[in-house]
C-alpha cells in the first residue's frame, strides 16, 4: 500500500498511475473503519484498477466541537484493515495540509436539498462536506467514488456537487451494511455504552414496522406513529423523522407510487447521535 501525508506526492503517484493508462476507485472516509467501509472498497477494488482511500477527520463539518473531538481515531489499526482489501493508495492528510489558508471562505448552495433534515439541524454541515469532498476528488481525481446509502442526504448533495462542478467522474451508490441485528453501520456505533449497543437496533426496527403501515396509514400519519414508538422507549431523544422524496429530499404528504419515498431518521441514544433510512417505494 503506498502511503501519503502530502497533496504533491499523492498528485504525482496518480499522475504516473493515469500515465499508465490505471483507472482509480476512490473511497473518502474519516477513518475509524468498519465493514461498512470495507464493503464499499471491495466494490471500488472489483470495479477499477486501483483502489485509492482518504482517511482524514473532516473539521469543517462538525458544528459540534465536542462531536469533532470525540470522533475515533486510530489510524495503525485503519491501515491494517486497508491492507486486508488491498487498498493502493492510502491519503492521510494533516488538517494544514488540506486547509492551509487561515479561513475556509468557499461556499456552496445547494438550496432546498440542505434545507432539510441533516441540513435543518447540523447548519454548515454540508458545505463543510461539500469543500473536503471537491479538494479531496482533485487530488485523487478518480473515474469512480463510493459513498454509502446511509448518509442518504449527503449522498445526493454529492451528486449535486459533481453536476454543478461539472467534475468528470461517476459516484456510485452503494447499499446501507448493517449488523446482523439491524443496526446499520457507523464509526459512531464504538461511543455506545454496551446497554445502548444493546437496544440500539431498535432504531431499524421502527423503520421497518413503518413501512408495513404505508398501505394503512398516510405519510404525515406515519411520522406520527413513528415519533410516539420513539417517546415510549425514553432511553432514545428523537430528533427527527421524515418521510420525503428519494431525489430532492423534500416532504412527501401522500403516497404516489411512481415516485420513489424514503423515511429518514435521526436520534440521540445517549449522547451518541445515530442515523438511519428506509425506502417506502
Amino acid at each position: 500500500m503506498n502511503t501519503f501525508n502530502t497533496i504533491h506526492d499523492t498528485k504525482q503517484f496518480i499522475a504516473s498511475a493515469k500515465k499508465a493508462g490505471k483507472s482509480i476507485g476512490f473511497v473518502p472516509t474519516m477513518g475509524a473503519l468498519h465493514e461498512g467501509h470495507l464493503t464499499l472498497m471491495r466494490r471500488a477494488k472489483q470495479e477499477n484498477d486501483l483502489l485509492a482511500v482518504s482517511v482524514f477527520v473532516n473539521p469543517i463539518q462538525f458544528n459540534n466541537p465536542e462531536d469533532l473531538e470525540k470522533y475515533p481515531r486510530d489510524l495503525n489499526k485503519d491501515k491494517a484493515l486497508l491492507e486486508s482489501v488491498g487498498c493502493d493508495i492510502l491519503f492521510a492528510p494533516s488538517t494544514a495540509e488540506m486547509y492551509p489558508e487561515e479561513k475556509v471562505t468557499e461556499h456552496f448552495n445547494f438550496g432546498k436539498l440542505e434545507a432539510v433534515m441533516e441540513g435543518a439541524f447540523r447548519p454548515g454541515h454540508f458545505n463543510g462536506v461539500a469543500v473536503v469532498v471537491k479538494r479531496l476528488f482533485n487530488i485523487i481525481t478518480p473515474d469512480k467514488a463510493y459513498f454509502g446509502e446511509k448518509d442518504f442526504q449527503q449522498l445526493a448533495i454529492i451528486k449535486r456537487l459533481v453536476e454543478m462542478e461539472k467534475m468528470p467522474l461517476t459516484i456510485v451508490p452503494c447499499a446501507i451494511v448493517r449488523e446482523p441485528d439491524g443496526l446499520a453501520m457507523s464509526s459512531r456505533n464504538e461511543r455506545l455504552k454496551p446497554e445502548e449497543r444493546a437496544i440500539a437496533p431498535l432504531i431499524h426496527q421502527i423503520l421497518q414496522e413503518a413501512v408495513e403501515l404505508k398501505n394503512k396509514k398516510s405519510p404525515p400519519e406515519i411520522t406520527r406513529w413513528v415519533a410516539d414508538r420513539f417517546k415510549s422507549n425514553p432511553s432514545f431523544s428523537l430528533e427527527y423523522f421524515q418521510i420525503a422524496d428519494d431525489t430532492f429530499l423534500q416532504p412527501v404528504k401522500q403516497w404516489e407510487k411512481n415516485k420513489g419515498a424514503v423515511g429518514f431518521v435521526a436520534a440521540f441514544l445517549g449522547d451518541v447521535r445515530l442515523i438511519d433510512n428506509i425506502r417506502f417505494y
